[in-house]
């Protein structure tokens, strides 16, 4: 992962390229993650008791991801500067799992999911996974995008997966073993590096 990319400095098509600092999430940030999670996901969002059980649970890494660009003392002024993503990864000892990906509306097709499954990514390489499995919603076109183009397969269907809403599901799985068995000590380009 290039400096740029582990900042968020990920140029989008349009030209724009939003600055966003990774971090890892803090119990100070739940009250902003929970308020994006009701945006992107509706009844399926997680409560904040859902989110603090995660994060206490083994085995789990979250990283946040916040503006610190020019832009971003434009836009939210001196001090703070809200979450705009966030992304959680789940790792067993042998497969890592990505628990969630969210990204503010305003900053969607900007590379900041982009920016924020390449850590994931990342660091189950650093954890040695064998592989990075993920579900996503069938109709989350974006989301497939996102994961193909990170060269993610669809595996299987999970019907009814997401409840309440009564959503199918793919599952999706990035084999990291590959890389790791050349012995070359070089796992090939990072998400996002050919764009």
């Amino acid at each position: 992962m290039t400096k740029d990319q582990r900042e968020g400095k990920v140029r989008d098509e349009d030209g724009y390229t939003p600055v966003c600092r990774l971090r890892p999430l803090a119990s100070s940030d739940f009250d902003r993650v929970l308020e994006l999670e009701r945006v992107l996901f509706g009844a399926g969002a997680w409560t904040y008791g859902m989110l603090a059980d995660e994060l206490a649970a083994l085995g789990r890494w979250y990283v946040v991801a916040e503006p610190t660009g020019p832009d971003a003392s434009v836009v939210y002024g001196p001090g703070p500067k809200p979450v705009v993503g966030y992304a959680g990864l789940w790792f067993d000892g042998d497969v890592a799992q990505v628990m969630t990906v969210g990204v503010d509306p305003s900053y969607q097709r900007h590379g900041v999911g982009r920016a924020l499954l390449t850590a994931l990514v990342s660091r189950a390489r650093e954890l040695r996974a064998s592989a990075v499995l993920l579900e996503v919603r069938v109709d989350n076109e974006a989301a497939l995008s996102l994961y193909e183009r990170a060269g993610f397969e669809r595996i299987g269907l999970r019907r009814r997966y997401y409840q309440p809403e009564d959503k199918d599901a793919f599952t999706m799985r990035l084999d990291l073993s590959a890389a790791r068995s050349s012995g070359t000590g070089d796992d090939g380009p990072g998400v996002g590096d050919a764009a």
